[in-house]
């Protein structure tokens, strides 16, 4: 039954939390589902890659690619110069406007919601 209850508030916070990973900085998808795997809030990479298409119809996210392990650039590789040479070439996923908006409209609602369910857990019916 537990486990249950993890699967359901995982699938509804681990895509707020995509987006603040990416809120950082922009990161490829092995790197992104590394930190969610480490977090416990995917099993495994396969269920990384539906998620990001959705947010990415959603116009929530955009991608670019880049090559070589050199740190992405945060405007999304949109300045037109060439990828600098070396590893292999890697899809990057960042947080675009439309993204930025829903995550922070969802910053102001998870603290209240948080504090309420937490209290109801703690208290109950207490004042």
């Amino acid at each position: 039954m537990i486990d249950d209850v993890t699967t359901q508030l995982r699938r509804g916070v681990v895509e707020f939390c995509v987006l603040g990973f990416l809120s950082a900085r922009p990161m490829y998808g092995w790197e992104l589902s590394s930190a969610l795997i480490e977090r416990g809030l995917i099993a495994s990479i396969g269920t990384l890659y539906p998620l990001l298409g959705r947010l990415r119809d959603r116009s929530l996210i955009a991608t670019f690619e880049q090559q070589g392990a050199s740190s992405p650039s945060p405007a999304g590789g949109d300045d037109g110069a060439a990828p600098p040479s070396g590893g292999p070439t890697r899809k990057y996923y960042r947080l675009t406007q439309e993204g930025e908006s829903h995550l922070a409209a969802f910053r102001t609602q998870w603290g209240p919601f948080t504090k309420n369910v937490t209290e109801i857990l703690e208290k109950g019916l207490e004042p």
